[in-house]
């Protein structure tokens, strides 16, 4: 399939990549903060310079030793050069370039990949002079760049640009539908997406936390594709206290704004917590639709299976419209049921019903069961209209009081009843008319 030119952004920890992406995007985009580790997947933005469309791969600090997760980043960096039709290695000018700077460069010289080296945090142009160490390293001419402030930004994708092949008429940033995963921390998000993408997209640890950025990806489920984004897992407000996670949780936010569907993975070892009823909240007030994911069912007993059975039921009673699937992101069991249940999701939220049918229904239920009486005056509706969809919203034009909670929830039952709005939140918003002038 044709696709967009890729530019990866390597180098070793805190050299700057993650601003040097931002800056790229001319949006802050992927978590910066001062100190190394932060960036621990490598995620991908369509970027654009000069009228050239690509995307800028934005990756973990590359480092030669060490155990815990750096194995993993490191081989998330090495696909990401794999995958690359440029490669910008980052190196910091400010200081003498050290052995895991050297390996960057071997490995992208490796590669064969087109690649430019990056001086970054050369703030001032007096740092320019200082660089001629930066050309044992291989790779070239050193670009000296400020990513903070912007220094040189443009004559280096100018270069970048100039590498790129071209790409195919026509081809540009492809439009899906956006579907966010959302959980708790190590619920296995990650693992999820991986096992969608079909390979090592996220690095998974059992180390709540992995994940910092959103990482998006494009999957296929049912012959139909999806750009899939995963999120750091969201904690409560009082156990957000770190910074990095913080904005984390600002980021996972701000994707669901933008969400189509939401994937809640719910431990099912663990069962459904108060976190999981204040995300599925969040999900329905955004108006994305929701598909619950009960996971790590291959591992969960029997007599727990039956609790969290129960806690969806309890806790989650108030998204009873959402479907519930018992999977294992770890074996990939009964995944293949995703694609459908995530298909019919979106048909939901584009339903629309037409206007005469619809005025026709409410006024049937109105008259079946009349609104109650609030404080001594009666509601009664009008007229009704569907304003919008995605998700489905209908106006009810509403004449002699209020309509109480009770009844809207009552008219979306009959409307969930007759209409497969599946996994999609209904939204019921009232106009009132004023009442007729009495002629003197």
């Amino acid at each position: 399939m044709s696709r967009l030119p890729v530019v990866a952004i390597v180098g070793r920890p805190n050299v700057g990549k993650s601003t040097l992406v931002n800056r790229v995007l001319k949006r802050r985009a992927a978590v910066v903060q001062e100190r190394p580790g932060v960036t621990r997947d490598r995620r991908e933005f369509p970027a654009e310079w000069s009228g050239v469309s690509f995307i800028v791969v934005d990756t973990g600090g590359w480092e030669s030793g060490g155990g815990g997760l750096i194995p993993d980043i490191r081989g998330q960096a090495e696909a990401a050069v794999a995958g690359a039709d440029v490669v910008v290695v980052v190196t910091d000018a400010t200081t003498p370039f050290g052995d895991d700077d050297l390996a960057v460069a071997r490995i992208v010289q490796t590669s064969g990949v087109p690649a430019l080296l990056a001086a970054n945090k050369a703030d001032a142009a007096r740092v320019e002079f200082d660089l001629g160490h930066l050309w044992t390293l291989g790779l070239g001419e050193p670009h000296p760049i400020s990513a903070l402030h912007g220094r040189n930004i443009g004559d280096l994708l100018d270069v970048v640009v100039a590498l790129l092949p071209e790409a195919p008429e026509g081809v540009g940033v492809e439009e899906l539908p956006t579907i966010a995963i959302l959980g708790r921390p190590n619920v296995g998000k990650s693992t999820l997406l991986n096992k969608l993408a079909g390979e090592e997209r996220m690095v998974v640890s059992p180390v709540p936390g992995t994940t910092r950025d959103p990482i998006d990806t494009i999957v296929e489920l049912e012959g139909e594709r999806y750009r899939i984004i995963d999120t750091a897992g969201i904690r409560r407000a009082a156990r957000v206290d770190d910074s990095t996670e913080f904005y984390s949780v600002v980021r996972a936010k701000e994707v669901l704004a933008s969400a189509d569907v939401a994937l809640l993975v719910v431990d099912g070892t663990q069962g459904v917590t108060h976190q999981e009823q204040r995300l599925a909240e969040a999900i329905s007030e955004a108006g994305a639709g929701l598909v619950v994911l009960l996971n790590k069912w291959d591992i969960t007993d029997t007599e727990q299976k039956d609790i969290t059975t129960d806690g969806v039921g309890d806790r989650l009673g108030f998204v009873w419209w959402a479907p519930v699937l018992r999977i294992s992101a770890h074996t990939g069991a009964r995944l293949q049921r995703l694609g459908a249940a995530v298909h019919a999701v979106l048909e939901a939220r584009r339903l629309r019903i037409p206007t005469p049918e619809l005025n026709r229904k409410v006024i049937e239920w109105q008259e079946a069961h009349p609104p109650p009486v609030r404080g001594g005056r009666r509601a009664k509706i009008l007229y009704a209209v569907q304003a919008g969809t995605e998700p489905p919203t209908i106006i009810l034009f509403v004449r002699g009081g209020e309509l109480a909670a009770e009844y809207l929830r009552f008219l979306e039952k009959r409307l969930r009843d007759d209409y497969e709005f599946l996994g999609t939140p209904l939204r019921l918003v009232t106009r009132n008319r004023p009442p007729r002038e009495r002629l003197g």
